[in-house]
Order: structure tokens, then C-alpha cells, then sequence
């Protein structure tokens, strides 16, 4: 499977379903259906995209956008998808949407264990810039601030 037959769009409703499959695979705390249902019908800061493969969602991306800035909220690939290059087109993507809306800055946090994820976001001109300790829930492991000016 090569990233040819992979389509960025924006996320929908519809979009949903396959949605919860790869944010149940990717994450030790998951979404809820309603969180998304909530983020892509009434919060106004959100933007968020899908890839899919003949019609069906197969990793997803989003930010909020506040003031100039963006905020990547998640980016996840079902696990059969990845390391072919489907999350550097989120990414990709993402950063193209951004600048379109004049956003000058963008920001993330992630896992201190997530090197793959880390090199991804470097690849884009993130930089370290701070550590949130204890950040996540599950297993208490510290996060890693990353910042990236958009030209």
C-alpha cells in the first residue's frame, strides 16, 4: 500500500465510525464518539482532516486554532497504516491549513517515549521548547512542547 491511493480530507460526521477504530488503537485513553461529534459541530476553533483509503478513514489530525496560533490537538494512523508515510501527509496537511488561515506559530504536546512521533514533528521544523511533567493520565509520563514558526 503505497500513500498514492490516499486522500486528505476534511473530517465529517460521516467520518465517524471508522474514526473510533483508530483513536481506540492509538490511544491508552481514548476519544469519545461525543468529543468528536462535539469538535467538529460547535467548536468554532477546531480543524480537523482525515486520510482515507477507498472511502474508509484510516488516521485523522486536528488543531485548534487560537488567536494566530495553532494547537494540534491529535494525530493518529491505524497501525496497519503506519510508517508509509500517512502521518507526515496529516501533518503536511495540517501545516498547509494553518498558513492558510494566517496562523503564525503551532504547538503540540508529546509523549517523552514517542521518538517516531517527535522525529515526525522535527521533520517540520518543531522544536523542543519545554516539558510538561506527569502530563499524561495514564501512566503519568511527561510530555515534550514542540514549536514550529510557520512561514
Amino acid at each position: 500500500m503505497g500513500i498514492n491511493n490516499i486522500e486528505i480530507s476534511r473530517l465529517t460526521l460521516e467520518d465517524i465510525d471508522d474514526l473510533m477504530v483508530v483513536e481506540k488503537l492509538s490511544f491508552t485513553i481514548p476519544w469519545s464518539r461525543e468529543a468528536f461529534i462535539e469538535e467538529i459541530t460547535n467548536n468554532k476553533f477546531a480543524r480537523y482532516i482525515v486520510a482515507k483509503v477507498n472511502g474508509k478513514a484510516i488516521g485523522y489530525a486536528g488543531f485548534w486554532k487560537v488567536f494566530d496560533e495553532g494547537h494540534i490537538t491529535n494525530v493518529a494512523v491505524h497501525p496497519e497504516y503506519r510508517r508509509i508515510g500517512v502521518g507526515y501527509m496529516l501533518v503536511k496537511s495540517l501545516i498547509d491549513m494553518a498558513e492558510e488561515e494566517s496562523i503564525s506559530r503551532m504547538t503540540l504536546e508529546v509523549r517523552k517515549s514517542n521518538i517516531p512521533a517527535q522525529n515526525l514533528y522535527a521533520k517540520f521544523g518543531f522544536q523542543v521548547e519545554g516539558f510538561r511533567k506527569e502530563y499524561y493520565a495514564d501512566n503519568k509520563e511527561d510530555a515534550i512542547i514542540m514549536w514550529r514558526e510557520n512561514s
